[in-house]
């Protein structure tokens, strides 16, 4: 097949138009949403978009056919009450720290957590404490360690909440059973961001879920790994450490006074396909994983993560749904392997880092997609040419263990560092500021985030010291290619800073 560069026929300026002919391609989805553009009974929209009407409830005062549908949802996944997001998992994720902690409160978050996260902490004025995943070999963050759970809540008795991400962006779960334990024995709750595994519940064969490890909120996007819109999202409670009142205040004031009738039929057509249909579609669903990956055993330069490869401190449990696929020692990087997957195979790839591209998977993938990813990878790799990287020192982190040094290609271990910070989030947006070039501002507090989207995790955040290293970082992950975002200047060439 000969390499091409993929484009959209008609009119390109019309966002119905574009979408038409890209529905009409040929280009297979390895990204979100879960339904993969596959249709679940649905007629015209046009014809369903209501609002809050006569016998259609209130969802935010919900005493009827949507307090059912959530009731549906929490019997679905083993919670005390679940509520719907129409405004994705990050009004969630708002809602849950701003109900589980008071006004300036200190919040213990793993560092690789969501931008909506710290917004969350911003909005709330919170102190954050970080938790630094352990680095893997692979070159992306690996689990949150419990031992550094219990350390933190031993030497700050202020910390009121713990936050934690997993699994993460790149699949790779915490001990969460082990953290609940160590965070209930200190009476606070845990909140775990578990946006990315909304499909763990319905096989043994994806990790243990975080709501039957004992989490007192747990977030779900449904559209990341199930056949619902984008957008579409549950907040489960499962303790009464969580004031629900306050919880269903935060609500309404994350989400729209406008909920959108298309989105929550989604979610509960969602809801009742996987009662009725996700058992024997999941059984399906991971015999196909399981084959992908055996395949991928045969390819020499190409590399699949899996976790069979680590330590258990490095990756307690791994969602094989998200296929990491490595260039390695090679003359590739990840960007170039999405482009080539791409351009040449019309296989459209979840993201791509410096030296590895996702493959994002859900039960609605076909054997025919499975198939093509696996052919395209195993071309590339027979035309793949090996080169050599360089490795450099590590350094120590608080709550963390110890970074590899920086190698030829970035990888989620270097981009991720210990953070310094100074000053609370909040504060320090609330500061007089001034704008300097990113290369003058080293010792500076920075005012503004900086993250890489995706998966939209903060190199840096308002209130941290930016540090040479930390500059240098950011200048490389621009050179490569990465999607810095966070700066008001849209350039990425200078950051507003704290006035000194």
């Amino acid at each position: 097949m000969s390499e091409i560069k993929y484009s959209w026929q008609g009119d390109t300026s019309r966002l119905d138009q574009k979408l038409q002919e890209h529905s009409h391609s040929d280009c297979y989805p390895f990204h979100m949403p879960g339904h993969k553009r596959r249709t679940i009974d649905f007629s015209d929209l046009y014809s369903l978009d209501i609002t809050e009407i006569e016998g259609f409830d209130n969802l935010h005062h919900s005493q009827g056919i949507l307090k059912e549908a959530q009731q549906r949802a929490a019997n679905l996944y083993g919670a005390d009450e679940t509520f719907y997001l129409v405004n994705g998992s990050t009004a969630g994720i708002l809602s849950a720290v701003s109900a589980a902690l008071p006004r300036l409160g200190t919040l213990l978050m793993s560092r690789n957590s969501h931008k909506s996260a710290y917004h969350a902490a911003c909005l709330r004025g919170l102190e954050t404490v970080y938790l630094l995943p352990a680095a893997s070999e692979f070159g992306i963050s690996g689990s949150v360690s419990p031992a550094h759970v219990a350390q933190a809540l031993e030497d700050l008795p202020q910390i009121a909440a713990v936050f934690i991400t997993s699994p993460t962006y790149d699949g790779v779960t915490s001990d969460i059973r082990t953290i609940a334990e160590i965070v209930h024995a200190y009476n606070l709750p845990l909140i775990v961001d578990e946006a990315h595994g909304a499909h763990f519940a319905f096989s043994e064969e994806f990790p243990e879920p975080a709501l039957s490890c004992g989490a007192d909120l747990v977030i779900h996007s449904l559209h990341k790994t199930l056949p619902s819109f984008t957008q579409t999202a549950l907040l489960h409670v499962n303790s009464e450490r969580i004031d629900r009142d306050a919880l269903k205040h935060f609500l309404s004031v994350y989400q729209t006074s406008s909920p959108s009738y298309l989105l929550m039929m989604s979610m509960d057509q969602c809801v009742r396909f996987m009662e009725e249909k996700g058992p024997s579609l999941m059984e399906e669903y991971v015999l196909q994983l399981k084959l992908f990956y055996q395949q991928a055993k045969s390819l020499k330069h190409v590399k699949i993560f899996d976790k069979t490869s680590v330590s258990e401190d490095i990756c307690f449990d791994q969602d094989i749904s998200k296929i990491l696929i490595s260039v390695g020692n090679s003359d590739m990087t990840g960007q170039k392997l999405y482009h080539k997957l791409l351009n040449t195979y019309h296989l459209q790839m979840e993201m791509c880092a410096g030296h590895y591209t996702t493959a994002l998977t859900s039960i609605m993938d076909t054997p025919e997609g499975f198939q093509r990813l696996f052919r395209a990878l195993k071309e590339t790799d027979e035309r793949i040419s090996v080169s050599s990287g360089n490795s450099g020192t590590g350094s120590k982190v608080i709550y963390g263990s110890k970074r590899p040094g920086r190698s030829r290609l970035l990888t989620s271990n270097d981009i991720y560092q210990n953070p310094k910070p100074q000053m609370p989030i909040a504060l320090a947006m609330e500061q007089p500021s001034e704008r300097l070039s990113l290369k003058a501002s080293t010792g500076h507090i920075s005012q503004e985030f900086v993250y890489l989207y995706p998966p939209g995790i903060p190199l840096i955040a308002p209130g941290e010291i930016l540090t040479g290293k930390i500059i240098r970082i950011v200048d490389l992950c621009q050179k490569q290619g990465l999607s810095v975002e966070g700066l008001s200047d849209q350039s990425n060439q200078s950051i507003k800073v704290v006035k000194l």
